[in-house]
């Protein structure tokens, strides 16, 4: 039987902004490290219809084993995405993700139906845990980069 989380997170930054940082596999390597290695993770924004097949590891310790992404739907101008994903003991992992402006920046609502057969509400609790995790490194990486905007900004001023 599988599991649905709803997880809501607020972000006071452009929806502009947080759209680049969540469609990011170069971001994503960041906001996992130290929970899930990845290997043959291309570098670059997620593609419509990209598949990608690499490799995992729990907290770079564990054997690395197979998982599929599948990108199946990209809409970047509703700021959407649907990730059909599997392997590592998951049979199912469809992740459906979107990006609301708001008037102090933007709300990122994400659906992820879990199937892992008995494990999955093990599995639903780590997705819980894991996004909460990856919620507050992409705070920090937003601030990296309104705080170095900022900076070019200022020097474009003065110069």
């Amino acid at each position: 039987m599988s599991r649905s989380v709803h997880l809501i997170h607020e972000y006071a930054h452009p929806a502009a902004r947080v759209w680049s940082v969540v469609i990011d596999l170069d971001r994503l390597k960041e906001v996992m490290a130290g929970l899930i290695t990845f290997q043959n993770l291309p570098s670059g924004p997620i593609r419509q219809g990209q598949d990608l097949k690499v490799e995992v590891s729990l907290f770079g310790l564990l054997p690395y084993q197979p998982y599929e992404m599948r990108v199946e739907r990209l809409d970047p101008a509703s700021m959407t995405f649907q990730s059909d994903e599997r392997g590592a003991g998951v049979q199912s992992w469809r992740h459906c993700l979107k990006v609301i402006p708001t008037e102090t920046g933007c709300t990122v609502s994400e659906k992820i139906e879990i199937e892992a057969g008995p494990a999955t509400p093990v599995f639903a609790a780590w997705a819980r845990y894991l996004y909460g995790r990856r919620h507050k490194r992409r705070l920090t990486i937003l601030q990296e980069i309104a705080t170095s905007e900022d900076g070019a900004g200022s020097r474009r001023e003065r110069g």
